[in-house]
């Protein structure tokens, strides 16, 4: 490890698994969201020992990872969509609603990236809208706001009663 580094190597060891899984849904693709992941996490060694005295520096590198996702769909055609093919789900996979969470994961990835990110934020990663407003770089008002027509978004694209159920207790019910 070299002097310079100030336990990012450790800091990237703890947070890649949390990174990892909000790139994803966040992208929609496993690469893409190790691009990510990997993206933000070079924006933030640059800046790591700023950003290590932070109060929160797991947050910084969200900011980091939304504004770069954001940033990638715009540049990206809108033609083009990422879908997972039928066959990526593991066979040893514990959940017996893998196919209504790849629904959900679809679903999620029809919203615009803003409003994903919200509910990436706020319902996955369970942050609080306080949180989350500051990883965006909006208010509060704006996050309540994304996140409830997000839902609500989330709700009409899942067309049985079942899988609205599997929504809601997915990303959980809040006030």
């Amino acid at each position: 490890m070299r002097p310079d580094d100030d336990g990012f190597p450790e800091f990237v060891r703890q947070q890649w698994g949390p990174l990892l899984r909000s790139a994803y849904l966040l992208t929609g693709d496993r690469s893409h969201a190790e691009d990510l992941v990997q993206a933000a996490l070079e924006k933030t060694h640059r800046k790591w020992r700023k950003v290590a005295a932070m109060d929160a520096p797991t947050a910084y590198v969200y900011r980091v990872m939304v504004n770069t996702a954001t940033s990638w769909r715009r540049r990206r055609s809108w033609g083009e969509i990422p879908q997972l093919p039928a066959d990526t789900a593991r066979a040893d996979d514990p959940y017996e609603q893998i196919e209504h969470r790849q629904q959900l994961y679809a679903a999620l990835r029809k919203l615009p990236p803003k409003m994903r990110a919200v509910l990436v934020l706020r319902y996955f990663q369970d942050m609080s809208e306080a949180d989350t407003a500051d990883i965006m770089g909006c208010s509060v008002g704006s996050v309540k706001s994304q996140a409830s027509r997000g839902l609500q978004r989330l709700r009409d694209h899942l067309d049985t009663t079942d899988l609205r159920f599997t929504a809601d207790n997915l990303l959980g019910s809040r006030p």
